[in-house]
């Protein structure tokens, strides 16, 4: 297999360690690595197979004789850099929300539709960290039961929002533990011992544009641009891990049962459901590993033809940097 050689931006953050971490575990075709991050982070050493590599400033030239650019900076950083990476000639899969709803970008889960991957198109969009593992649970019943409509509420881990977040989570429990006053820096309020129904920002009709990318990045993945979607999302005082209900219902009947065995064929699905055990997805049993846990599957017997599931992943792997690794893998392949 050719060698490839690798830039990450925003190297210095959750996902680009991550990024780096995943690459080596993977074994991941490397000829070069370039790991490029703004002025404040130049200069760092992060070690990748036992070989330290120092930080780089991300320029316009940062790009020359790049095979692969995988972003994890930020839209803004992202609009600007992305095409100066494409137009040098590397592949881009960008972690942010910049080019997901571009028509021209492909929006890819390898498990769901890399169909829709081509090596031409130099731009990628990696989607959403919650919306990748519903959709990942989702496909296969869908391609079972045809879904008519989805409602997903999601429980989403602080490292979604950075490492500044962590940081704050860890600072507030400690503080409101030893009955200490709590700053509020990353989170508008109180994130330790609580639950903010607010990811991103709002939108004048009341959905947050968290809420807002689930419906439309589902509708694009799943190549069904009229499909209800309903999404409710909320952050808890968890470091590592989203979870999320999702509620299905689907044109005609799937049993529990055959919904059981489907997802324990899925690829990417590990299927937790024995309930009576005590054993379903946690987001702690969940984070460091690749896998998106399944359980508590069961019917839902207010709507016609319904199934309840819960759905945990690593927001940081499969969540973020694995899924746009396994991308390139992809793209590798073909």
């Amino acid at each position: 297999m050719k060698k490839q050689n690798v830039a990450i931006v925003g190297a210095t953050g959750v996902v680009g360690r991550t990024f780096i971490q995943i690459l080596e575990e993977r074994d991941f075709p490397i000829a070069g690595l370039r790991l490029l991050a703004s002025q404040k982070s130049v200069g760092q050493k992060i070690q990748f197979k036992q070989q330290e590599f120092a930080v780089e400033l991300l320029e316009p030239q940062s790009f020359k004789e790049i095979d692969f650019a995988l972003f994890s900076a930020g839209a803004g950083v992202s609009r600007e850099f992305c095409p100066i990476a494409a137009e040098a000639g590397a592949t881009v899969i960008d972690n942010s929300s910049a080019f997901r709803m571009d028509e021209n970008a492909p929006l890819v889960v390898p498990e769901v539709n890399p169909h829709a991957l081509n090596r031409q198109q130099r731009i990628i969009a990696n989607p959403n960290c919650s919306t990748i593992q519903m959709v990942v649970a989702a496909k296969p019943l869908h391609d079972a039961g045809t879904i008519k409509r989805i409602v997903v509420s999601t429980y989403q881990a602080v490292s979604g929002k950075g490492k500044d977040a962590v940081e704050e989570l860890k600072t507030q429990s400690s503080a409101v533990l030893q009955n200490q006053k709590i700053s509020t820096d990353v989170f508008p309020h109180q994130i330790a011992f609580n639950a903010l129904p607010h990811i991103d920002k709002f939108h004048a009709d009341g959905n947050t544009l968290e809420e807002i990318k689930m419906v439309n990045e589902t509708r694009k993945i799943m190549e069904l641009p009229n499909l209800p979607v309903s999404a409710t999302c909320v952050r808890v005082p968890v470091f590592t891990g989203h979870s999320i209900s999702l509620n299905l219902q689907f044109e005609k009947p799937l049993e529990v049962e055959k919904a059981r065995q489907i997802l324990s064929e899925a690829p990417g699905v590990v299927l937790m459901d024995h309930p009576q055990d005590e054993v379903y997805p946690t987001p702690a049993f969940a984070a460091g590993r690749d896998g998106v846990f399944v359980g508590r599957i069961r019917r839902d017997d207010s709507v016609e033809h319904g199934l309840n599931l819960w759905v945990v992943s690593d927001n940081l792997r499969k969540g973020a940097a694995l899924n746009a690794i396994q991308i390139a893998e992809e793209l590798i392949k073909e």
